[in-house]
């Protein structure tokens, strides 16, 4: 049964939206299938769903669904693994690094690997390549991740100094700071909705701290900052960063318990039983503290990031100025300007263990 949240999903919820009966019944009849008084055996159910947390407490106890697999994002590991089932078929170059693929990959599910391999395909076609190699790849990610470049997007001189200034930003207060994710490359060139980005290959950390967590949040106001550094003024340009640093900010005070004013609390509830209950699980004096932190959280990080790039202004436009003329540069253009980064050594001899 796949998507078994369909029928499965907990009795009892959700009954002011009107009646449920029709699905209760079946998963009554499900359950009573499934772990009832009848013998039928040599039948076995599996089941697969993305929302665990909103089924039926009875349909996941044992002698119903005896055990549960929780199937998560594969890491670099398993990612070169599931790279080279899918390279298998195609006509690639002699010597492709596979382990170089699964780093650029973070995040990706083995889905988004087979579609990155083909879209690396169609793209060698394109260019009539006789075989794939290392840059269709990369092509082939930016794509995935980006969306379509829009080349033919009309932007004045104005904006794209602003949105080259923006993401000189990011890729400084990144390059500046320890846990922030170290920069891959950092284009102007529109792609999707965005007017440009800028490609990180995050750490994948199981635990995360709290000072990664603000070194990251620093490198997304990084942006911003930049534009109040060099023009004194800011745009509406940052509206997917503040939403991230809004995010961050909020689970670190509400769900991890990471802000001292709050203490070891949290609000999260991982049974997913308040789905229809918007009642807050504290008082209003509570969340005005809530409220306080996480702006708090946001502006400090922001005045880091403007205090980084006032020390680094002059490289700052460096970067920016040298963005305007090639659209596109990586991290070796960096290395040129800000000079090897002290933290990626620490880095190196991580992976090489």
């Amino acid at each position: 049964i796949d998507e078994i949240d369909a029928v499965g999903r907990a009795r009892g919820k959700n009954n002011f939206s009107g009646s449920n009966d029709e699905r209760e019944n079946t998963l009554n009849q499900l359950l009573t299938e499934m772990d009832g008084f009848g013998t039928n055996s040599h039948v076995i159910v599996l089941a697969a769903t993305n929302r665990a947390d909103v089924l039926d407490k009875a349909l996941m106890r044992a002698g119903r669904f005896d055990r549960q697999i929780f199937v998560d994002l594969p890491d670099i590991r398993e990612r070169k693994e599931i790279f080279e089932v899918h390279l298998g078929p195609l006509k690639k170059v002699e010597g492709l690094d596979t382990d170089f693929l699964a780093k650029q990959t973070p995040g990706f599910s083995g889905a988004d690997i087979a579609n990155v391999c083909n879209e690396a395909a169609l793209i060698a076609a394109r260019k009539n390549k006789t075989a794939v190699d290392k840059q269709d790849f990369l092509d082939a990610v930016d794509r995935i991740v980006g969306g379509l470049e829009k080349k033919n997007k009309i932007i004045t001189p104005d904006e794209k100094k602003a949105i080259a200034i923006h993401e000189a930003g990011h890729a400084t207060v990144s390059w500046m700071l320890e846990h922030a994710a170290p920069l891959v490359k950092v284009t102007i060139v529109p792609r999707g909705q965005s007017l440009g980005a800028a490609w990180y290959l995050p750490e994948e950390r199981l635990i995360v701290r709290p000072d990664q967590m603000l070194d990251e949040m620093c490198a997304t106001m990084g942006g911003r900052a930049a534009e109040k550094v060099t023009f004194n003024t800011i745009s509406t340009g940052a509206l997917s960063d503040l939403e991230k640093v809004t995010k961050q900010a909020r689970a670190m005070v509400t769900i991890y318990g990471l802000n001292e004013k709050l203490g070891n609390v949290t609000y999260y509830d991982s049974s997913g039983q308040n789905e229809y209950n918007f009642s807050k699980p504290y008082s209003e004096e509570t969340a005005i503290v809530i409220d306080k932190e996480i702006s708090a959280l946001i502006e400090s990080q922001y005045q880091r990031a403007i205090d980084i790039l006032q020390e680094n202004k002059d490289k700052l436009n460096e970067l920016a100025d040298i963005l305007i003329e090639k659209e596109v540069i990586f991290k070796d253009d960096l290395e040129q300007i800000f000079g090897k980064r002290p933290f990626d050594k620490n880095l190196q001899e991580e992976i090489s263990l």
